[in-house]
């Protein structure tokens, strides 16, 4: 099968593994905190895929008219995991809290999309292109948010966790998908697809891109050796539990990279499981399996990365939020306003910002959603300027008013 490098970046799965035997690109800082003149911020983006109930995450406890709305599914007071005296979080999410405590952890609630639409693939489209209501944007605002950053020659400087790359990094900047551990092949089921090894390689030897021209060997060295060791061999640090299943091992994978000092810049995974129209459950059920298992994945990540995360910023967000009340299955229906987590050693945690618009029947959006009153793109904006560094707003978000002044100030 013939492979350009567009469509390898486009639909490639990258294999990396840690080791200590590595090859002499990575001997300068590997597995070790990197020189601090010349330490690299990382932002990784999740994003929860199919409407998460925000109201039922972060439980406005406080809130008469939310136990009114949801007799069968809301979170008991005494249940509740407490933040701030009105706010707490759901009981699955205990590993959340001390990174709360440790004010790591910021919320933002009553925030999203001002786009009207319940569509989950127009939701989900805005989100990952930064133009809400716009259908025709070409490109992803992470792979935006690098253009005006120096340049890197690593492959590795934009990744996402899964088979092939999401629309959020779409772009000219050079993006690979890291899949499978144990997946080193192209072509996804076409038994005629090369070796990845032999393709990968190929592709660097007859490089003449700029970025990738001149390190393309070493990368391919790198990525090599780190394939050579058995990927059991990898121990993440002491007290990080990561959940088993795709996205623990996704953000296993992820720690794994920034450890071995890859160059990764911007990262994305993403988490599914989220549409629950019925039977949605309370302390315990649906929404409670997968909030465990996202809460604790990125519990353990943070752990995983020690030091590391200090110079590493993860930013969470789902499509649209949940109806405030919830349906006749016991479940909830497609919403507007939700929940968005901010994590880092630069985030001013401990506070959950934005201004909580109110559950009142007269609040709600459309009689029906908790209203949005933080712009998702406030808070991206905050994170891409301030700390990446990313001054050009106007072209990571595109028709958005960014105005500086408007920020959370969710950064120190």
């Amino acid at each position: 099968m013939s492979i350009t490098r567009r469509i390898f970046l486009r639909n490639g799965a990258l294999a990396v593994v840690g080791t200590t035997a590595l090859p002499r690109f990575l001997t300068r800082a590997a597995f070790g905190a990197p020189d601090p003149g010349t330490r690299n911020k990382r932002l990784v983006v999740i994003f929860q895929r199919g409407a998460a109930d925000g109201l039922n995450i972060v439980v406005p406890h406080s809130e008469p008219g939310y136990y009114a709305m949801r007799p069968t599914i809301n979170i008991p007071k005494k249940s509740v995991l407490d933040l701030d005296g009105f706010f707490g979080l759901h009981p699955a999410m205990a590993s959340f809290e001390p990174l709360w405590k440790q004010k790591h952890l910021a919320i933002v609630h009553a925030a999203g999309s001002p786009d009207p639409t319940r569509s989950h693939f127009d939701a989900q489209d805005f989100m990952e292109s930064g133009t809400p209501g716009v259908k025709v944007t070409d490109d992803g605002w992470l792979n935006r948010a690098l253009h005006d950053l120096p340049p890197d020659k690593s492959a590795f400087r934009a990744i996402a966790l899964g088979p092939s790359l999401p629309r959020i990094l779409s772009g000219k900047e050079p993006a690979v998908a890291v899949n499978n551990l144990n997946d080193f092949s192209v072509g996804g089921k076409n038994p005629n697809a090369a070796p990845m090894s032999n393709t990968f390689e190929a592709m660097y030897d007859q490089s003449v891109d700029t970025v990738l021209h001149g390190t393309g060997q070493e990368t391919f060295d790198a990525v090599k050796t780190l394939k050579a060791a058995d990927p059991a061999k990898y121990t993440p640090a002491a007290g990080a539990n990561y959940p088993k299943g795709r996205f623990g091992d996704s953000l296993k994978q992820l720690a794994q990279m920034i450890k071995a000092n890859l160059g990764v810049q911007v990262a994305f995974a993403d988490i599914g499981g989220w549409d629950h129209h019925v039977n949605e459950g309370s302390t315990q059920g649906q929404i409670a399996n997968v909030l465990g298992d996202f809460s604790q994945s990125i519990a353990a990540f943070w752990t995983d990365l020690g030091d590391l995360g200090e110079d590493t910023v993860v930013v969470t967000m789902s499509e649209f939020g949940r109806t405030a009340r919830e349906n006749g299955n016991r479940g909830t229906d497609h919403g507007h306003a939700n929940v968005m987590f901010v994590l880092g050693g630069p985030v001013k945690g401990g506070q959950v910002y934005g201004r909580w618009p109110g559950l009142d029947q007269s609040q709600l959006y459309e009689g029906r959603d908790l209203a949005v009153t933080t712009d998702f793109r406030l808070v991206l904006s905050e994170v891409v300027s301030r700390y990446l560094g990313n001054k050009d707003l106007k072209t990571v978000f595109p028709g958005f008013d960014n105005q500086s002044a408007q920020f959370l100030k969710l950064l120190g």
